[in-house]
Order: C-alpha cells, then sequence, then structure tokens
C-alpha cells in the first residue's frame, strides 16, 4: 500500500512539472506533437526509472559507507549523464526516427533537473531502493502524462483563433498554469 501512496503521489499529487516546476525546459520545447511527446516521456521514464535505482544504490552502498554523502549531488549528475548517454544511442540504434524527432532535447535530458531533482528527493525522504524505483516510476509516469496532455492541447490550439498578444509561448505557459490548477485537485486524493 505504501508503494502505491508513492507512485500516485509521484506522478499525480506532487507532479514533477505542474506542481515542483521541474523539468520544464522539454515540457515546453517538445510538446507540439504527441507522438514526440510520448517518445520523450518513454525516454525519461526509462532514464529516471533507472537513474533513480543506479543513484538509490550508490548512495546507500558507496557513498554512505565511507561517509561520503556531501558528493551526492555531483555523483548523480555523472551517472544520469552516463545514463541518458545510453539512451541516446539505444534511441540512435533502434528508432532513429524518433531520435531525429527529439533532436536537441534528448541530450537535454541529462541538464532535466526533473531527474536529478528525483534522485535527491529520495535521498531527502530516506527512501529505500524499492521507494526509490518506484517514485522514480511514478515521477516519469507523471512528467508523462503531462507532456502528452500539453501537446494534446498545443495540438487543438493551433487550429483555433488565438489573439496575437497570445500566440506562440503565452498560450502555451497560460495553458501550463491551467493544467497545474486542475492537477492542484489531486491533493485530496492522499
Amino acid at each position: 500500500m505504501n508503494l502505491l501512496i508513492i507512485a500516485v503521489a509521484a506522478a499525480l499529487v506532487n507532479n514533477v512539472v505542474l506542481s515542483q516546476f521541474l523539468g520544464l525546459c522539454p515540457f515546453l520545447g517538445v510538446s507540439k506533437k504527441i507522438n514526440t511527446a510520448a517518445g520523450m516521456g518513454g525516454a525519461v521514464i526509462g532514464v529516471i526509472t533507472i537513474a533513480s535505482a543506479f543513484c538509490s544504490l550508490i548512495y546507500d552502498f558507496i557513498l554512505t559507507p565511507l561517509d561520503l554523502t556531501y558528493l551526492n549531488t555531483i555523483v548523480f549528475i555523472v551517472v544520469i549523464a552516463a545514463l541518458v548517454q545510453f539512451v541516446e544511442m539505444l534511441l540512435k540504434k533502434t528508432s532513429p526516427a524518433l531520435y531525429e524527432a527529439l533532436g536537441v532535447y534528448l541530450p537535454l535530458i541529462t541538464t532535466n533537473c526533473a531527474v536529478l531533482g528525483i534522485a535527491l528527493t529520495n535521498v531527502q525522504n530516506g527512501y529505500n531502493f524499492i521507494e526509490s524505483v518506484v517514485a522514480g516510476f511514478g515521477t516519469a509516469v507523471g512528467f508523462t502524462i503531462a507532456i502528452v496532455i500539453m501537446a494534446g492541447i498545443r495540438e487543438r490550439i493551433e487550429d483555433n483563433d488565438v489573439p496575437e498578444s497570445f500566440q506562440g509561448m503565452p498560450i502555451v505557459l497560460l495553458t501550463a498554469g491551467l493544467m497545474s490548477i486542475a492537477f492542484f485537485g489531486f491533493s485530496g486524493i492522499l
């Protein structure tokens, strides 16, 4: 039951994009088409889940016993960068079209503060390995939900008559704000 609460809280109640405002660069940049957004979401699910697992193991079995916990941010950044390089090579081999569609945003997963943020949050909350993986997966699913919803809304906005002063990024930011308010309604779940 505790793992379910962690997953739901990470995905909906404390949505990394709409509640904590982490990972906004890819959220705003890749959310123009649903297919691209879903691909980015899939890549983020893989990276955040695996990064949460590796960072938890490194923190518990290397940094804590050696009393090097003050190095966690630096170590986590190196682990995340290596994982993103692996995902980038995997996508380039298995799905060249998605690799091209994501373009510059795929390497930006390395600097996506949501990936580092969840690894640090897991340590701060004192999660064990399983809880860290569940929290990472829930966070990534929440990111994917948010980016796919935003992409769907942006595709519909293209066909509408938007006032000139709201065209482009202003309407996207307004939409993100309204989505954030809507996701705030999930706070009553837990």
